[in-house]
Formats: C-alpha cells, sequence, structure tokens
C-alpha cells in the first residue's frame, strides 16, 4: 500500500535507517517513491538526504513560514534548524 504524498515543507520523523528517530523537513518529492530531506544539521539543504516515502512518519503537514522559501530555493540551514527546533517545543 502506498502513502499518501508528502508536500514540500513537510516535518516527518525517519522510522528506519541510520537516521531512524530524527526529525527532518522534505524539501522536494521527487517521485511517487521518494523524497528529498534536510535537517539542517547531518544533511544539509547543498546535500540533502534522499528517502524512500514508506521511511518516513508525518509529524506536521507543513510549516507555512517554509513554504515560500522552498518554492523559490532559497531555503537555508539556520532557517530548517530553527523550524524543526520550534515544532519540537
Amino acid at each position: 500500500m502506498k502513502k499518501p504524498p508528502v508536500q514540500a515543507g513537510a516535518v516527518v520523523l525517519s522510522t528506519a535507517g541510520r537516521d531512524e528517530g530524527r526529525v527532518f523537513m522534505v524539501l522536494t518529492s521527487l517521485d511517487d517513491e521518494y523524497v528529498l530531506i534536510a535537517d539542517g544539521e547531518t544533511h544539509k539543504v547543498s546535500k540533502p538526504k534522499k528517502k524512500k516515502r514508506k521511511h518516513l512518519k508525518l509529524v506536521r503537514d507543513s510549516i507555512p513560514e517554509a513554504l515560500p522559501r522552498l518554492s523559490q530555493g532559497g531555503v537555508e540551514d539556520h532557517e530548517i534548524r530553527k523550524w524543526l527546533a520550534d515544532k519540537e517545543e
């Protein structure tokens, strides 16, 4: 069974792999199976992690402040770290 598509800007939890238990932000969707994620620390915007959707759990649909920045391609690592830290509290 396929998971529903995860939108850019969504906050997700990794459920498998070396990064299991870490929180990430979805940067973009590659296809029906893969997305690119970053957390601003271990996986930076310049080198995001390619991850299967089935190994992600949706924590929050999207961060409204992130959407315009992601669509313009101008999001930075420090912004992702701030948004993820704000959502963990």
